[in-house]
């Protein structure tokens, strides 16, 4: 075996445990409805390999209401974020707090709000600009009026609330090994790198809520797993990458009478197990850099500028990219229809509830221009950083949002310790100033992720499991 034993154990703990939905007698009739709206940026700003698309489910009981909502976009910036929520709790009675808003975390969709900051290549950062498209333009109000962004997020909620039907709701869990751990230790140099760790931890689990009409028919479906959307990244195209060829997938093979929702799972450290085609593009890249004068390609200058798209290795190389998300998606897609097949258990009436919390933690800042990864980092101390928590419980299956990136075993934690089926949905509800959040462990390992955290180590692993677990279980011990 390839893979991690303590990914494995991991794993079968879950599969092991006792958890799945219960039917609540006291709480009404759900209903469920889904919808999607077009979010893609006008081609003559930059070119365009597949569409963009906010999508929303919206679940209601009778006493309250929820949306899930996904934006194939980088990120989702916390103006974006609050202004959606508090418009759609005024204009159609969702309370804010039972909002997920979670970005597919798409390198080729705009960055909603966010920008490449010192985080590194990929992660938002304060002060950072918008990327071009649809989702560059998120943020809540601009001088001429409301966001375009927001009123799109707005209008696939509304038009989802507009299909409310009688609905049931099923929950299970697949595995799919289409991710891998990107941390490892380059046999050469013997420095830390970015490459394919088939030992490292890598949570494969496919998790999946589905939902139905009373006959059986498919509403829509909501699936959670951990993998970066990187592939179409260096391409120049506006793309959904494999998230959004996944959720394609499923809806075309449902005719088109279901919508699909991913959500991020604990991705940080999780690359697409197959991304040779970025690692050889990155080399033609560094070589154009090196000819201006920067060091490599996670420098200043924007390395889609260097590329000779004429080069035939190159229109090879972005070729295969194209293709690769396709057949990403169509796997990843067969196995969320997989589970929603054998998912025999659903219910009918559940309740709804939430909250959110804040957590902080010690900060820092890097002092030094060091390398992308490799070598130790210098720090001074910084300001307290604080991370956004998230609940939203349907019956006893638990979604526990995170607004920054979250390495795997983070979330590995958080599910084997919960007392109920719970899912970690991350890049949910706004943008921490956190840059990536490695758990305590992986501090020892010059990445660029650690590296470029803002967090000092020994804090964020138990304050995001403890806190979540805090909410799951309203503070009682498991």
């Amino acid at each position: 075996m390839r893979f991690a034993l303590l990914t494995l154990s991991a794993l079968l703990a879950l599969w092991a445990s006792p958890r799945g939905l219960a039917q609540t007698p006291a709480s009404p009739q759900l209903r469920a409805g889904a919808a999607k709206v077009d979010v893609t940026p006008d081609p003559s700003s930059q070119p365009v390999l597949d569409r963009l698309y906010s999508r929303a489910i919206v679940i209601a009981n009778g006493e309250t209401s929820a949306a899930l909502i996904t934006v194939d976009t980088i990120a989702i910036n916390d103006g974006l974020c609050q202004t959606v929520s508090e418009r759609l709790e005024k204009e159609l009675s969702i309370p804010a707090r039972n909002v997920f808003i979670t970005a597919t975390h798409t390198h080729s969709g705009g960055m909603g709000g966010g920008g490449r900051g010192p985080a590194g290549p990929g992660t938002p950062g304060p002060g950072a600009a918008a990327a071009p498209g649809a989702a560059g333009q998120a943020g809540g109000r601009g001088a001429a009026g409301p966001n375009p962004m927001a009123e799109k997020i707005f209008t696939s909620v509304k038009m989802a609330k507009d299909k409310l039907q009688p609905a049931r709701i099923g929950y299970g869990t697949g595995v799919s090994y289409l991710n891998v751990n990107r941390e490892i230790i380059e046999p050469k140099t013997r420095l830390w790198h970015e490459g394919a760790n088939y030992d490292g931890v890598s949570d494969k689990t496919v998790a999946v809520l589905k939902f139905e009409t009373l006959n059986g028919d498919p509403i829509a479906v909501y699936f959670n797993y951990a993998l970066h959307g990187v592939i179409t990244g260096t391409t120049g195209m506006v793309s959904a990458d494999a998230p959004g060829a996944a959720m394609d997938y499923i809806e075309d093979s449902f005719d088109n009478k279901i919508v699909a929702l991913w959500s991020t799972a604990a991705e940080g450290d999780q690359n697409p197990i197959f991304f040779q085609q970025t690692f050889d593009v990155r080399d033609f890249q560094t070589k154009a850099i090196l000819k201006q004068g920067g060091r490599d390609y996670s420098d200043s200058i924007p390395p889609m500028t260097n590329l000779d798209r004429n080069d035939p290795i190159v229109m090879r190389l972005e070729r295969q990219q194209k293709q690769m998300i396709l057949t990403m998606g169509q796997m990843l897609g067969e196995e969320v229809m997989h589970v929603m097949r054998t998912t025999d258990h659903t219910v009918s009436n559940a309740a709804i509830s939430s909250n959110q919390t804040t957590v902080t933690c010690p900060g820092r800042q890097r002092t030094d221009q060091g390398v992308r990864a490799g070598v130790a980092g210098t720090y001074v101390d910084a300001a307290p950083v604080p991370i956004r928590l998230s609940l939203l419980k349907l019956g006893d299956i638990a979604l526990a949002g995170v607004n920054a990136e979250v390495y795997a075993t983070i979330g590995i934690r958080l599910k084997r310790e919960s007392p109920t089926a719970t899912m970690m949905v991350t890049l949910t509800n706004g943008s921490a100033p956190s840059g990536y959040i490695p758990n305590d462990a992986a501090y020892s390992q010059y990445t660029f992720e650690v590296l470029s955290s803002r967090l000092k180590p020994g804090c964020a692993e138990s304050a995001i499991v403890n806190g979540e677990l805090d909410m799951i279980t309203g503070g009682k011990k498991p």
